[in-house]
């Protein structure tokens, strides 16, 4: 155990190499208690999280002023960790006829009490969009042993002057797609719409769109030889639908394919050279694939810029679901689904944070040898949820801190005021007593 420990100490120490003297070993402390799963104790409390790890009361107050005032951004400890990952060579990234996938999703902290909380995400449980603090997440996708790993890129919050999802929706497409290599293509889910997609220039992605979708031909109908001359392709129609009692049939597909996998045969449809219903002849084009999967009743219906198979696209957008870890491990298995942060940066970053330190558990469960959390864990598998439990046993006293710059900064102090007067919180400064200098009368 004291080699994991050891190691994630490391890891750490790598992603807050370039924060400011001080501030990294705040973080590093909030980010051990993240990993280790005290925030399921505290629910969501980050004093109580702090202390229950053994840190003295100062470092707590200097841990939680790091995560409140700090001077650092998400994206620095994001990069950082991504050339961590690059550099230990462990995490491999998938490749589908040449290209690789990049998944991208929004994740929302749902905070309903929140005072000022204008973003809002949906939840299934109550099947409504509640109040909550959205980020949008990229985040490349390989194999980690024998498991599949998102390897996190990218986290962007919500613009404070516009914090609807449709925003940042926008924003997060537009830098994901300026980001791809070449050989990447991005991967998104049916809330992310085509047109966003090609407005946004993105050159390679797959996107799963609605069971009703529909696409015009990317060349004009033959001439009839009377009427008004055609403007738009015809119109295609991958599923048949019911409208107003009548049954409209669907446009016979260009191409088909087939391929097994395991003991069912999955089939798949393909129309190409296609643009918008909105767009005429000559705009963007794309194709679209209807995958029939009898362990499914519905069908998959993708669209896609790459001139790939069938089953290449049914592997690339598979690989979206990884994706999905990431707020898994960061809200259920890290306790960062309650907050009681409240401050306009402390309310965004302690989500970051969590998001952060639960691929980096992720990644050093799936790295390392599994660890039982009891006798009854006979066929124990390396996940972050065994992890954190045997983490939790850990004492910080116990936890070697990297030497370097990850030290508490000596700063000079004796010339701040003290006490009430330098209480961060205070609007103004008492003015000092005034005595009643006027010469008495006599008497």
């Amino acid at each position: 155990m004291s080699t994991i420990v050891y190691r994630i100490s490391l890891l750490l120490g790598a992603i807050l190499a370039q924060v400011p003297i001080g501030t990294n070993l705040g973080l590093f402390w909030l980010l051990w208690s993240l990993i280790s799963g005290r925030f399921l104790l505290s629910r969501g409390a980050v004093f109580p999280a702090l202390a229950d790890g053994g840190l003295p009361a100062e470092a707590v107050r200097r841990s939680s002023a790091a995560l409140t005032y700090g001077r650092w951004a998400i994206q620095t400890l994001v990069e950082a960790w991504h050339q961590v990952v690059q550099e230990e060579g462990t995490w491999q990234a998938h490749r589908y006829e040449g290209f690789r996938p990049v998944a991208c999703d929004l994740v929302g902290f749902f905070r309903p009490r929140l005072s000022g909380c204008l973003g809002k995400h949906y939840q299934s449980g109550a099947d409504k969009a509640l109040p909550a603090v959205v980020f949008a997440v990229v985040a490349a996708v390989g194999t980690l042993g024998l498991v599949r790993f998102p390897l996190i890129r990218l986290l962007l919050r919500a613009d404070p002057s516009d914090q609807s999802e449709a925003d940042l929706q926008r924003r997060a497409v537009r830098q994901a797609g300026a980001s791809l290599e070449p050989d990447e293509a991005l991967i998104v889910d049916a809330g992310f719409g085509v047109a966003a997609l090609l407005t946004a220039g993105v050159s390679h992605f797959v996107a799963r769109v609605a069971r009703n979708f529909t696409a015009r031909r990317n060349v004009l109908p033959a001439s009839q030889g009377r009427g008004r001359p055609a403007v738009y392709g015809a119109r295609v129609r991958p599923l048949p639908r019911t409208h107003k009692g009548k049954i409209i049939a669907a446009t016979p597909a260009d191409a088909t394919a087939q391929w097994v996998v395991g003991r069912r045969i999955i089939q798949a449809q393909i129309w190409d050279n296609l643009v918008l219903s909105t767009s005429t002849p000559g705009d963007t084009a794309f194709r679209c694939v209807v995958i029939h999967d009898p362990r499914y009743q519905a069908p998959l219906v993708l669209v896609t810029t790459l001139s790939v198979s069938a089953y290449a696209l049914w592997c690339l957008y598979r690989d979206r679901w990884p994706i999905e870890q990431l707020p898994l491990a960061a809200k259920q298995m890290r306790g960062a689904h309650r907050a009681f942060v409240f401050g306009g940066e402390s309310r965004h970053r302690l989500p970051e944070l969590a998001l952060l330190a639960g691929n980096v558990l992720a990644y050093v469960a799936g790295t390392a040898a599994a660890v039982a959390t009891g006798f009854w864990d006979r066929r124990c598998r390396p996940t972050c949820g065994r992890l954190r439990r045997v983490l939790l046993r850990v004492h910080f006293g116990e936890i070697p801190v990297p030497e370097g710059t990850l030290r508490k900064k000596a700063s000079v102090t004796a010339h701040l005021p003290k006490g009430v007067q330098g209480h961060r919180r205070q609007k103004g400064l008492m003015p000092p007593p005034t005595h009643d200098l006027q010469p008495q009368k006599a008497a």
